[in-house]
């Protein structure tokens, strides 16, 4: 039984923001002033693995780092939008494109550039330090706070739902 208040069975895909949600809040600048996000290895393997599993996965930031879109196409992810001002247009783009539902798909954010799209899903997700007007709104609040494996908490739940964890030999490799 999931920790999750939803019938994870119905998500095919899901949406990630990345600043307070797949790195930490805090994010250390380079020499020239260029933003250095960590990641999370157990989000990776999540990430490689749900991709590897047929769910739909997307990164839809307000960020323009081009290393973000280096780090999760090498993941699988296909779909990678940066500089985003509007998630939801592009979100709902994406839904459009893909053929997926509301009830389908989950977002996962942390601040209020996220509301609206997590208010267009049926399973909105936020990191435990999200800001307080997003978790009011989010169906799921992760125990871990971002960057610290709040893709690995939501999609290993959605994984085990959906018999797709720990299932065959290839779920132990990269």
């Amino acid at each position: 039984m999931s920790k999750i208040d939803y019938d994870l069975k119905k998500i095919k895909a899901v949406a990630f923001d990345i600043d307070g949600v797949l790195s930490p809040s805090c994010i250390p600048l380079g020499h020239d002033g260029t933003p250095q996000r960590m990641v999370n290895i157990k989000d990776g393997y999540a990430l490689q693995l749900a991709v590897k599993r047929g769910l739909k996965l997307a990164i839809i930031t307000g960020a323009d780092t081009p290393s973000i879109k280096v780090r999760y196409e090498a993941l699988g992810i296909k779909d990678v939008y940066l500089k985003a001002g509007r998630k939801i247009e592009i979100l709902n783009g994406w839904m459009a494109d893909n053929g997926l539902t509301a009830e389908e798909t989950a977002f996962v954010g942390d601040d209020i550039p996220d509301y609206q799209p997590m208010t267009s899903v049926g399973l909105s997700v936020a990191p435990k330090d999200a800001a307080s007007d997003i978790k009011a709104i989010a169906r799921y609040i992760s125990p871990v706070n971002g960057g610290h494996g709040v893709a690995r908490d939501l999609l290993e739940e959605i994984l085990k739902a959906q018999g797709l964890w720990m299932n065959d030999a290839k779920a132990f490799g990269w």
